[in-house]
């Protein structure tokens, strides 16, 4: 009797353990990377840039942000980090590499410009690969960082780049738009209080495509993203050529206020919630061509109905 009381208690604590590891929150892990930039007044803005994506990337509660930039952002220190992130993060875990700097292309390995040993697309890939996080984003926001895209792509990881190509080598001014989108309200198309990468892109490429416009400038960059581990980016990502479905659930800025009150963690569950379904819908919408029409109306109902009440709680 006292050994199945005892052995009672232990399945118990261990069912409990095991609840409790699953409630766990997945954790936010972002890397920011600032290269050098070739001249003294880039160096600076480039510097900026990332100091200010930092700021806005820890309004995250949950996220863990790491800035590597000047001196401190030499290719051994980026491996150190990235092999840090490796040992720190697990599966359900989501992580991003945001890079900012001067890259170069020698027609055929892509190189971002740090102090010391420059990096390649190749060996940045090799410690991405190490971090067991099952979603990921690479946003690679330097010259000629098109030709970085073939090396990044994998399954589950979104690939951001501010070139088409490696010949595009003027500074690109894709990453002052892509800070502007974290804090700018146009950016949350949706109106759910969050940014993701997908919304993100949208708006600094419409940015960068404005800012040539309006200063009547010959484009010198042109975005472009790819989450299918497709190595053939597009410019406009959409159901039709399949592009954007797992950006648009990769959340960079999560809601966390309601009337300048912080949410409560029901609340923040709720959210959450929301999210989820949210991306569920733009799933199906992939799925449509290949599912009866009967079966998706069901679906979509289905879905929004839940997202209607769970809206409707989060309201309260």
């Amino acid at each position: 009797m006292v050994v199945a009381q005892t052995v009672g208690r232990s399945v118990r604590v261990l069912l409990l353990f095991l609840m409790a590891s699953v409630a766990l929150p997945a954790a936010n892990y972002f890397a920011i990377v600032s290269g050098l930039g070739g001249a003294p007044e880039y160096d600076t803005q480039f510097a900026k840039w990332a100091q200010d994506l930092e700021k806005e990337l820890k309004t995250n509660p949950d996220a863990s942000v790491i800035l590597l930039s000047g001196s401190s952002a030499s290719k051994q220190q980026v491996e150190q980090m990235l092999n840090k992130i490796a040992g720190e993060s697990s599966a359900t875990d989501t992580f991003a590499l945001f890079l900012i700097g001067h890259g170069s292309f020698d027609g055929t390995d892509y190189k971002i410009n740090l102090p010391g040993p420059d990096m390649t697309a190749g060996e940045l890939a090799k410690g991405l690969n190490h971090i067991p996080a099952r979603r990921q984003l690479v946003v690679n926001m330097t010259s000629c960082s098109g030709a970085s895209l073939a090396a990044l792509v994998r399954k589950d990881r979104v690939v951001i780049t501010a070139t088409k190509s490696g010949t595009e080598k003027n500074a690109p001014v894709f990453a002052r738009y892509w800070v502007d989108a974290l804090h700018d309200p146009g950016a949350d198309t949706d109106k759910n209080g969050s940014i993701s990468a997908l919304e993100a892109f949208r708006y600094a490429e419409r940015k960068t495509v404005s800012y040539f416009e309006e200063e009547k400038l010959l484009a010198t960059e042109h975005a472009q993203m790819t989450d299918t581990a497709n190595p053939t980016a597009v410019r406009d990502p959409k159901p039709e050529n399949g592009q954007g479905l797992v950006a648009a659930s990769f959340i960079l800025i999560r809601q966390q206020t309601e009337g300048g009150k912080t949410l409560s963690a029901e609340k923040q569950r709720l959210v959450a919630k929301k999210e989820e379904l949210e991306a569920k819908i733009d799933r199906l919408k992939y799925e449509k061509a290949a599912l009866e029409e009967k079966d998706y109306k069901q679906q979509l109902t289905a879905l929004l109905l839940e997202l209607a009440r769970t809206q409707a709680e989060i309201d309260r």
